[in-house]
């Protein structure tokens, strides 16, 4: 399997944190020195081993906030 190479570039919030330590976050993240996408994963608490995620492009995002604020939560 190819090693995957990635950069946080900035740290935007933790959703929750397990009883383990591990964190569910949200980042901007570049993956295999692509440009940097907004990211919502697990992380160890190292930010070295991580569970599986989404990506998303600036343009998905702004989607996903508007769909967001139209919920009555």
């Amino acid at each position: 399997m190819a090693e995957i190479k990635y950069e946080i570039i900035k740290s935007l919030g933790v959703l929750s944190e397990s009883a383990k330590g591990w964190t569910k976050e949200i980042n901007l993240v570049s993956w295999n020195n692509y440009p940097p996408k907004y990211d919502i994963r697990e992380w160890d608490p190292e930010h070295i081993k991580m569970g599986k995620g989404v990506t998303f492009t600036v343009e998905e995002i702004k989607i996903l906030r508007d769909i967001l604020n139209e919920l009555d939560l």
